[in-house]
């Protein structure tokens, strides 16, 4: 974590040297502590309300966002279309992360980048941020859509009648016809579009903190929801992966740094140290990005959902993980004090998320099952319905 002036940042050779934590781009999924010069220093107090309610916020969509989990993996209900899949639209079905895809992440992410780095020195950083802004605008207010969902559905009024609409987009004609969107909401949702689409217009024009926080908690939300860890050893090599990735990529470059300098968009969630100070119109921001938030979380997320698999009525791996999570953030922020240097928050995350875990694991001599656990896709589960209920007709017979 870090403190950064937004607002006006002097120039490196500043006197006044303050540790800080600038975001990193969402597509690279990690934090990048930097020590950044700012012309405001923050009061003890000031700096205590910013870190406390950046961890506050990073535990939110965390929390919520594996108790949805669980849900999300078990929802088959269909929607009105009536889709194979069991969900109403593509956007609500669980992404499942591999072995594979977790270990071509890194190079992924590194690719991405330095392409960016490489982008940002090219071209102009002006035009780069708008088109970045009106992508994470469509991106903004659909996410807070579906993370006000829940919630709308049971505040809703009932004297409201519930109209069903579909938005739907093809391309070719008779059988050669292919959908490229096709997305279907109802009333509820309706409203939740209006709410997202009013906090994304306030971020466009003012780029208020406030705004940049809604939509960067309901990003985080949706990731650690949506993006679902086949097994326990899959969230290993992520992590693993991740971490060696951010220290490289903080330690042995500066591309991190202007990359997260550069990269306007709400992939990050902050809050000022001036607050106090200076009220709603605070500008001196400290930062948390929300890959350090996303890929601890959905390892976190992982673990309540095999929690609930040992059918034990307890949630001992999960709080265990959620401890060390709150543990390692805090670890990373007395670090960057203590040594007034630049720190990789999944330097300390990483092992502090996997390590509580597989202790308390070894304590319950439960190791094994914790690592044979496994989950199946969605859509592969609704394929072996399909192929399974043939034979159980014929036996029927």
């Amino acid at each position: 974590m870090a403190d950064v002036d937004q607002g006006s940042v002097p120039p490196p050779d500043a006197s006044v040297p303050i540790p800080g934590l600038s975001p990193d781009a969402e597509l690279n999924g990690t934090d990048v502590l930097n020590a950044t010069a700012a012309k405001f220093v923050a009061t003890p107090e000031g700096t205590a309300l910013a870190y406390g309610s950046l961890l506050f916020m990073a535990l939110l969509p965390i929390f919520f966002g594996a108790l949805r989990s669980v849900t999300c993996s078990k929802s088959k209900v269909l929607g009105e279309g009536g889709s194979d899949s069991g969900y109403r639209n593509s956007s609500d079905m669980p992404e499942t992360i591999t072995g594979r895809d977790a270990a071509r992440f890194p190079i992924i992410a590194s690719c991405t980048l330095f392409g960016l780095y490489l982008f940002f020195k090219v071209f102009s950083q002006e035009y780069i941020n708008l088109l970045l802004s009106m992508y994470f605008f469509v991106l903004g207010i659909l996410a807070l859509a579906h993370t006000l969902s829940p919630l709308m559905a049971k505040v809703f009024p009932a004297s409201i009648p519930i109209k069903q609409y579909q938005l739907l987009f093809t391309q070719g004609s008779g059988e050669a016809k292919e959908e490229v969107v096709n997305y279907e909401f109802d009333t509820k949702d309706l409203v939740c579009l209006v709410i997202g689409g009013v906090v994304g217009v306030w971020y466009v024009l003012k780029k208020h903190w406030v705004a940049n926080n809604l939509f960067g908690l309901a990003f985080a939300l949706n990731g650690v929801e949506l993006l679902h860890l086949n097994n326990v050893c899959t969230g290993c090599i992520l992590l693993g992966g991740l971490f060696v990735y951010d220290v490289f990529w903080v330690f042995g470059t500066n591309v991190m740094v202007t990359v997260a300098r550069s990269f306007e968009a709400p992939i990050k969630l902050v809050f000022p140290q001036d607050l106090l100070e200076r009220g709603m119109d605070a500008s001196n921001f400290a930062m948390l990005g929300l890959g350090d938030i996303v890929i601890p979380g959905i390892f976190i997320a992982l673990l309540l959902r095999f929690d609930i698999s040992l059918k034990k009525n307890s949630r001992t791996y999960f709080y265990a993980s959620f401890l060390a999570y709150i543990f390692g953030l805090g670890l990373t922020i007395f670090i960057m004090h203590t040594f007034k240097h630049a720190q990789p928050a999944l330097l300390y995350l990483v092992p502090a998320c996997i390590g509580f875990p597989v202790l308390v694991a070894l304590i319950k001599g439960e190791v094994t099952e914790m690592f044979r656990y496994e989950e199946t896709p969605p859509e592969e589960e609704e394929e072996g319905s399909k192929d399974e209920a043939p034979e159980t007709e014929k036996k029927d017979q």
